[in-house]
C-alpha cells in the first residue's frame, strides 16, 4: 500500500477555451470538476492503475464535501478543519497553454496540524511501502511540517517520496533523509539559487542536494522527460511528444508510476515518464488508466548527455 498525505488538498476545476484573452467575453468549451493537490492526484493514478493506496487529507466546509464526494471509491483518511477546502482554477487553451489561478487553501490552527500528524502516524504503523507528502501548506502550518513527516517516517522505517516546492521543500531537502524527492527543474533550481539550462546542470544540482542527506531524486522535465539521479548513477528517459491538453497533474503522474513500478530503477524510470507523457494528453487533472500508458513510446534509461540543453517546465 502507498500513503499519500496531501495537506492543502483541492476541488479543481478546468475550463477549456480555444485562446484566453483578457479582458474578453469568452466561449468556453468543456468544464469539468476532479478531486485534487498532488498527493490526493497520485493516490488517484495510483488507484485507477490498480495499485493499492489510501490517501490523507484535512478537509472542511462545503469545498471539503464536495471534495471527498468527488473522491469516489478511492481510500482515504479525513481529518476534519473549521477552514474551507480550496478551490484552483485552471484554464487550458486549444495549443496545450495552461494558466493556473490557485487558491492559498485554509488556515489550520495548530490543533488541527498535530491531528493531522498524529493521523499520519497512526496510518505509518500499518507499515506502508511507500509515503507521499506533497504539495504546498496552508496558512498557519509550519514550513517544517515535512521535515517532521520525514522524521515519522523514519521512525517508522517507510521510505519517503517529497514533492513539494519553496520553503517547504528547502527546510526538508536541507534537513535530510528523504528517500526520493521529486522537484521539477525549475523548483530544483531555486532549491540550489541558480540557473540550469542543460542535463548536467540538473544533474549536479540533484547531486548537491543529496549531499544534504537525500538517497535520490527524480527530477521532472516537462517534455525532456525526466531523470533519476543518485549518488552514484544517472538516469535519462523521454517520452513521445504528444498533443497537450493540460500539465496539471503531470508530474503527479509521474511519481506515481515511478513508484507503481517492481522492476529495476531504469524501468521504474520508464514508467514515470510513460505515465506522466500520457497525463499530459488528458483533460483538467485527469490521471491516466492503463489504456492511456504506452512504455514502448519511451526512450531507453541512458546516461543523459550532460550538454543537453531544456528549457524550464514542469
Amino acid at each position: 500500500m502507498i500513503l499519500t498525505l496531501t495537506p492543502n488538498p483541492s476541488v479543481d476545476h478546468t475550463l477549456e477555451v480555444d485562446r484566453l484573452v483578457r479582458g474578453e467575453v469568452l466561449r468556453v468549451r468543456d468544464t469539468r470538476s476532479q478531486a485534487g493537490g498532488k498527493g490526493v492526484n497520485v493516490s488517484r493514478a495510483l488507484f485507477g492503475n490498480g495499485v493499492t493506496t489510501r490517501a490523507l487529507l484535512p478537509v472542511g466546509g462545503g469545498g471539503g464535501a464536495e471534495l471527498v464526494t468527488l473522491l469516489g471509491d478511492l481510500p482515504r483518511v479525513t481529518v476534519p478543519i473549521a477552514g474551507e477546502t480550496r478551490g484552483n482554477v485552471t484554464v487550458t487553451e486549444s495549443d496545450g497553454t495552461t494558466t493556473k489561478l490557485n487558491a492559498a487553501g485554509p488556515v489550520m490552527s495548530p490543533e488541527e496540524v498535530e491531528a493531522l500528524l498524529d493521523a499520519l502516524e497512526d496510518e505509518l504503523t500499518r507499515s506502508p511501502a511507500w509515503v507521499v507528502a506533497s504539495g504546498s501548506l496552508p496558512a498557519g502550518v509550519p514550513e517544517d511540517l515535512y521535515v517532521r513527516v520525514a522524521s515519522l517516517a523514519a521512525a517508522h522505517g517507510v521510505p519517503l517520496a517529497l514533492d513539494t516546492s519553496g520553503a517547504p521543500l528547502t527546510a526538508a531537502a536541507k534537513a535530510g533523509s528523504i528517500t526520493l524527492l521529486k522537484p521539477n527543474q525549475e523548483e530544483l533550481a531555486a532549491l540550489v539559487d541558480r540557473e540550469l539550462t542543460t542535463l548536467g546542470d540538473v544533474t549536479e544540482a540533484a547531486r548537491e542536494v543529496l549531499a544534504w542527506g537525500n538517497e535520490s531524486a527524480l527530477v521532472t522535465l516537462g517534455g525532456h522527460g525526466a531523470l533519476l539521479v543518485t549518488e552514484r548513477d544517472v538516469r535519462w528517459a523521454r517520452g513521445p511528444r504528444v498533443r497537450t491538453r493540460s500539465t496539471v497533474g503531470a508530474g503527479d503522474s509521474a511519481l506515481a508510476g515511478f513508484l507503481a513500478g517492481d522492476g529495476s530503477p531504469e524501468e521504474r524510470l520508464r514508467q514515470a515518464v510513460a505515465w506522466g507523457t500520457a497525463a499530459v494528453a488528458l483533460p483538467g487533472t485527469t490521471v491516466p488508466h492503463p489504456d492511456d500508458v504506452a512504455t514502448d513510446g519511451v526512450s531507453p534509461a541512458t546516461e543523459p548527455d550532460p550538454d543537453w540543453r531544456i528549457e524550464p517546465s514542469s
